[in-house]
């Protein structure tokens, strides 16, 4: 599975491998999800609050990779948001886009797995876009990172436009602010290129956040050598 159509690359394992709780209000699943994917028993049902908002503690996901290796730099805990308005065209992920597909997971049950693994470097939020439910993934980047953990978060949007509209867009703002690294802007499948690492095409950037905010200015993050 890649990271979202922000990427157009194909992930290290095939996307079945993504683990979800079943039975939550699924319109569309995986291709092999009969395989046998981990089920969460308390996972809430389909009239549960509204999805996406940090009080819920629940997202709407397509999926979660325990193992990545190739989402953000190490090892990483791969979380692919479902729901996507930009579409683009070449997208890896289809079965992203649609809101109403994947599953209900809770917060907690996400955490659960990230503590499960000690040789976890990180946790890399996809999609589908991530910012369609920035209070709730802000709320999960901040308690992953109060674990010790580097997040990196890719988006359709560019960083100049989500800090334009974080005013009018509940999280965005504080979901920038839980991001170490940034892979901004929509994938474009006339610049695809297979030698970028961690993006699909030549008008994504690497940002460094933090370094971001406080210059008042995009600054380029260099990932690290192999």
């Amino acid at each position: 599975m890649s990271s979202t159509c922000k990427r157009g690359i194909t992930h290290s394992g095939p996307f079945w491998r993504a683990e979800s709780p079943g039975g939550v209000g699924v319109a569309e699943r995986p291709a092999a999800a009969a395989a046998g994917p981990d089920r969460n028993p308390s996972s809430p049902g389909p009239q549960a609050a509204a999805l996406g908002t940090a009080a819920t503690g629940l997202l709407r996901l397509s999926g979660v990779v325990q193992d990545s290796i190739v989402d953000g730099p190490g090892l990483r805990l791969a979380v692919f948001a479902q729901g996507c308005p930009h579409l683009c065209p070449g997208c890896h992920n289809p079965q992203t886009h649609a809101a109403g597909g994947g599953q209900v997971w809770r917060i907690d049950d996400i955490l659960a797995k990230l503590r499960s693994n000690p040789l976890l470097d990180g946790v890399t939020l996809s999609g589908g876009e991530p910012f369609a439910q920035a209070p709730a993934m802000a709320e999960l980047a901040r308690r992953a990172k109060g674990l010790g953990h580097h997040v990196m978060t890719y988006t359709g949007y560019t960083y100049e436009r989500l800090l334009a509209g974080a005013e009018a867009n509940p999280g965005w703002r504080e979901l920038l602010e839980e991001t170490d690294v940034l892979v901004d802007g929509p994938f474009v499948l006339g610049r695809r290129s297979l030698e970028l690492r961690f993006r699909g095409s030549a008008n994504q950037r690497l940002l460094d956040v933090p370094a971001s905010l406080r210059q008042g200015r995009p600054v380029l993050w260099e990932p690290p050598e192999d």
